[in-house]
């Protein structure tokens, strides 16, 4: 899933890019710090528990572990799922727009926007001559200087400017995002090992069916919620894992309107069952269920303020080093890794997926997500908060001395429109592949 939180004069969409939708004329330095929506999914690559999974010879199910691929495409079902999905990400987006507000106004630096959103104002408030608005589209945000505003009456060379502060004050108004959302991630888990605990899991063989949509291919042909199917085709699902689920994704997805021959497990019953996938619009079978590792999930929760701290630590580092993982892997393999780069429309479409499955998962999403953001916008990359730090070693390489203002303009300015094209370009595809959109196709 990257998402970003970048310097720039203008803030370009938050759906893959950042979340202003205005374009200032290429004579204006960066202004503000905004948060542009594209990320790997934080979900496409399963994390590595730290507790221990026990395989079992014997085949069990469990219905409540959430989803890991669903066939049918992205799914945002039901609103409240929807809603709640959304509601974390918003909360995300001004957790990091509040990190950089407090590391400007907590050393005396003039901020003249808060924002919430992109796109026309819907609501909006002045306090202390700051303006906090909500905006049309809560998927994005930015904190606004008036470093180069034309309607400021701050003079040009007040030292209370962000771009007249020295370099050390800069880089922690610049970085204070990124460290708000990794100690959000962090309070995160460290909620949900003190309430509803964290998950321990034991692995079964086998692919577990949560859910069986209405009308699909899978529904027609008997196939159940709750359903494990252990072979496909004759071969055997044995091995517990996502790599199971994959192996069973790819031969569907290979035999659009032939048979394929599923042996399930109902219960105590083991049969064959023959599905006929359906042909998706790109020439892909499609059989309309979720499918997820067959685990058993059990709950821990922290019994003292030492196990609080232990048990939330260990999962930090956990989901931490699959965020990296996973970015490394997306760098290493583009090629092969592109299509999980997501735009908030994916994202939200799997935070729904989460809340529906179990809202306990909610807080593993919310977690991964924040950590993901914070990755992302750390990569030196124009629009980007790391693009912003790699400007001011430029300028401490020079003694100093800025680049010039024209050149910092441009290397800011086709980045932020590369994030934007990137991000239109994700969001008419994700908006594409959601499930009541391919079924109108």
């Amino acid at each position: 899933m990257p998402v970003s939180f970048s310097a720039s004069s203008s803030s370009p969409l938050p759906t893959a890019s950042s979340p202003s939708c205005r374009f200032s004329t290429p004579k204006r330095p960066r202004t503000h710090f905004s948060y542009p929506l594209l990320a790997p999914n934080p979900l496409s690559k399963k994390k590595v528990n730290y507790t221990f999974l026990r395989t079992y010879p014997h085949r069990g199910r469990q219905r409540d572990f959430p989803s890991c691929a669903a066939i049918a495409g992205l799914d945002f079902g039901n609103l409240e799922s929807v809603f709640e999905a959304a509601g974390v990400l918003t909360a995300i987006i001004i957790v990091h727009e509040s990190g950089h507000f407090l590391a400007a106004t907590l050393q005396g630096i003039h901020v003249s926007k808060f924002a919430v959103g992109f796109g026309p104002i819907l609501a909006k408030f002045n306090s202390n001559n700051v303006e906090y608005s909500l905006r049309a589209f809560p998927l994005g945000g930015f904190v606004g200087f008036p470093d180069n505003d034309p309607n400021s009456d701050i003079p040009a060379d007040d030292e209370n400017l962000l771009k007249n502060r020295p370099i050390l004050d800069r880089v922690l108004v610049i970085s204070a995002g990124v460290v708000a959302n990794i100690i959000f991630a962090y309070a995160i888990i460290l909620v949900q090992v003190c309430s509803v605990g964290l998950p321990v899991q034991e692995a079964f063989p086998g692919v577990l069916v949560p859910e069986v949509r209405p009308f699909s291919a899978a529904s027609r042909d008997g196939l159940l919620p709750g359903d494990v199917i252990v072979s496909i085709n004759g071969s055997e699902v044995l091995k517990p894992g996502v790599n199971s689920v994959s192996e069973v994704v790819e031969v569907i997805k290979m035999n659009p309107k032939r048979d394929v021959v599923l042996k399930v497990e109902r219960g105590k019953q083991d049969f064959e069952i023959k599905v006929t996938p359906d042909e998706s619009f790109d020439g892909t079978g499609r059989i309309g269920v979720q499918l997820s590792p067959n685990f058993k999930i059990d709950k821990v929760v922290a019994r003292n303020i030492m196990d609080a701290f232990n048990f939330s630590g260990r999962e930090f580092v956990g989901l931490t080093y699959s965020v990296l993982d996973s970015l490394r892997q997306t760098v290493m393999n583009f090629s092969q890794t592109a299509s999980k780069v997501a735009s908030p429309v994916a994202i939200i479409a799997v935070g729904a997926e989460v809340a529906r499955s179990n809202v306990d998962g909610l807080y593993q999403f919310a977690a991964l997500l924040n950590l993901n953001l914070a990755v992302i916008n750390l990569l030196p990359l124009p629009a980007l908060d790391g693009g912003s730090l790699a400007l001011i070693a430029v300028e401490a390489a020079r003694g100093g001395r800025k680049l010039p203002l024209e050149v910092e303009q441009r290397i800011m300015s086709s980045g932020i429109t590369l994030v934007l094209l990137i991000g239109m370009f994700l969001i008419v595809r994700d908006t594409l592949n959601l499930d009541f959109i391919r079924e109108m196709l």
